[in-house]
């Protein structure tokens, strides 16, 4: 981002409501929770995506336990469509008696499904 850019910034954020410049700051923060910044070759800057934190699956896990261990494995995904996702394997364990072994194995096919597509989504 170079200075003019910076400049450019500070006078559009002087135009704003104070409702809008929360807004733009959750934006912000949001996309630096997303992303992390990395330097690049001529001093420009560009997004690096976030790796998930490698938690080995336990022995004997449970169902909530490995929605969890997911969960925090996994922390740079947007939870909302995930874990409606996620719910309904839940209900599949809770309710229709599914085994939990291959409950747990859809959920982590899951979360990668989602972590790939974070991968993709520039």
């Amino acid at each position: 981002m170079g200075k003019n850019d910076k400049q450019q910034l500070l006078k559009l954020w002087e135009t704003l409501s104070p409702e809008a410049r929360s807004s733009l700051l959750d934006f912000t923060e949001y996309l630096a929770h997303k992303s992390v910044m990395k330097p690049v070759e001529g001093g420009s800057l560009t997004l690096e995506k976030k790796q998930p934190v490698n938690i080995p699956r336990p022995e004997a896990e449970n169902v909530i336990n490995a929605l969890k261990r997911l969960r925090t494995s996994y922390f740079m995904l947007n939870a909302d469509g995930l874990l409606n996702e996620a719910s309904s394997l839940l209900t599949q364990f809770m309710v229709h008696g599914r085994d939990s072994v291959s409950v747990i194995d859809d959920l982590e096919t899951l979360f990668e499904l989602h972590f790939q597509k974070y991968l993709d989504h520039d």
